[in-house]
């Protein structure tokens, strides 16, 4: 059986070292001194239920499809009064997501950026859904989810 929590990790860091921002799992990010929280931008990822499939759950070498869901966080800018997330940094975050995960070497036909997992295979990849954005004015966020599938198998 393939564990979670390794291709979790996995994902957590091919997004923050792909796009250069900040990602945390199911929270905020940590900041940048001990106890604080990131500013905007930054990726909250989120782990969504789990498909199994193959031989039975006790086999050591079933496949799994995990999900994952990448929230964009576009907020205001810290110390400047007024300020507010935006469209255009959202819909950024989110290419810089999108191409994260999907881009592909065209000569090759290979990810761009491997998910490196000890022992598991990534087979397959794509955008599961991509609901968009949304906006919360009063705090001046605006969030835009994409949830993405990785197919894996016992390497």
């Amino acid at each position: 059986m393939i564990a979670r929590r390794p291709v979790s990790l996995a994902v957590q860091t091919l997004l923050a070292t792909a796009t250069g921002l900040p990602v945390g799992r199911g929270r905020v990010p940590a900041g940048p001194t001990p106890g604080s929280q990131a500013s905007p931008p930054y990726y909250v990822l989120y782990l969504l239920p789990t498909t199994l499939h193959g031989p039975p759950l006790a086999d050591e070498n079933a496949d799994a499809t995990f999900i994952y869901q990448v929230t964009s966080v576009s907020g205001p800018k810290p110390g400047v009064s007024g300020s507010s997330g935006s469209i255009d940094q959202v819909e950024w975050m989110a290419d810089k997501a999108r191409d994260a995960v999907l881009a592909r070497d065209p000569g090759t036909g290979l990810w761009l950026r491997p998910l490196t997992v000890p022992g598991v295979k990534n087979t397959g990849r794509s955008l599961d859904i991509e609901p968009g954005e949304s906006s919360a004015p009063d705090d001046a966020i605006i969030t835009y989810v994409q949830r993405f599938r990785f197919d894996l198998t016992p390497a």
